[in-house]
């Protein structure tokens, strides 16, 4: 085992560990991210997880680990984090990066992504679509406020530190960016479509912050999803995207699909979430125009775009269809009620 990690293995636990398997999980030099499977005499396994970037810092450890037992008090499995045996997240050496150190319980539980369907095919996560909707639901019921970290869905402020926008922001300049690039018998489309969406976001930028928040994990993908070995839905894991959010933000960002599917996809999470959680009157304004800033212009439209390439017909319904999503009356408050 690398004497390195051994070091630190043991600066977090007592134990004879006797092998490590490390997993990357940054995006790159800006994120280093490293997670240490270890394993000890006797087969027990310890997680330790390194990280070096702009999110990842003692006090955001902190909050996940309140927001970590929140979700557990609400009787849903989530891995608990821990500091060294000194109470600290120490800042360590790795790999010629300067990271921040925790652990963390192995799970009990394996992620969606390693289950797999009777017929052997990958598990869908839509069996769960109620679970996750009810779960988050509740956590958005509670009205948590212990951390006023963003969570990595953000809006009209950033997640880290060194960003320069948010991401919502950063989809619709390079949408922007690609319009502008296409020949000019779209130009004049292309550029109501930027008026409209600007206008969309100033309105909504004036709602936004009467909307009520809660701290979420934040990132409900099969590789964090937790199922049991009957089946069931047990909990989550990976909670370094948490933090404080508008709970309608973060539904309808969670949900994403071409545009009718999607539009379906928000409305049954939205009829679900309904049962635990009340909408208010600000929340029902809102929804339209959060959905309009969201969803036109996000990043499977700017795909769709480039995909286009010198398809006349193809850019021409790519521009169509974001024009009407971005203006057609969508009722979503009945499904709030």
């Amino acid at each position: 085992m690398d004497p390195e990690l051994k070091a630190l293995y043991n600066r977090f636990f007592f134990g004879s560990p006797v092998a490590a398997e490390i997993i990357e999980t940054g995006t790159g030099e800006d994120d280093f991210r490293n997670t240490a499977i270890v394993t000890e005499e006797g087969g027990g396994k310890r997680v330790i997880k390194l990280a070096a970037n702009g999110f990842t810092f003692p006090e955001r450890i902190l909050a996940w680990q309140r927001t970590i037992e929140e979700y557990r008090a609400l009787g849903y499995y989530c891995p608990r984090i821990f500091a060294d045996k000194f109470g600290e997240f120490p800042v360590i050496r790795y790999r010629g990066h300067d990271c921040v150190v925790h652990s963390e319980e192995f799970s009990k539980y394996r992620p969606l992504e390693d289950r797999a369907d009777p017929d052997g095919e990958p598990a869908d996560s839509d069996r769960y679509f109620e679970d996750i909707w009810t779960m988050t639901a509740r956590i958005a019921a509670k009205r948590l406020d212990h951390t006023d970290f963003p969570s990595g869905y953000c809006l009209f402020e950033t997640f880290s530190p060194d960003e320069a926008t948010d991401e919502v922001l950063d989809n619709a300049l390079e949408w922007k960016r690609t319009a502008d690039a296409l020949p000019a018998e779209f130009s004049a489309q292309a550029q109501r479509i930027w008026r409209l969406w600007n206008e969309n976001r100033a309105a909504l930028q004036a709602l936004y912050p009467a909307l009520p928040t809660s701290v979420f994990q934040a990132d409900l993908n099969p590789t964090n999803l937790l199922i049991g070995e009957d089946g069931s839905f047990k909990g989550v894991y990976d909670f370094n995207l948490s933090g404080r959010d508008v709970f309608l933000n973060y539904l309808m960002r969670e949900n994403y699909d071409d545009f009718e599917p999607e539009l379906e996809r928000i409305r049954k999470a939205l009829l679900i979430a309904r049962k635990y959680y009340a909408f208010n009157a600000e929340e029902k304004a809102a929804a339209l125009p959060l959905y309009r800033c969201l969803k036109p212009l996000w990043y499977n439209r700017v795909y769709d775009l480039k995909q286009a390439g010198d398809d006349r017909e193809a850019i021409r319904n790519c521009l169509d269809q974001t024009e009407y999503y971005l203006t057609a009356d969508i009722d979503l408050s009945s499904c709030m009620e």
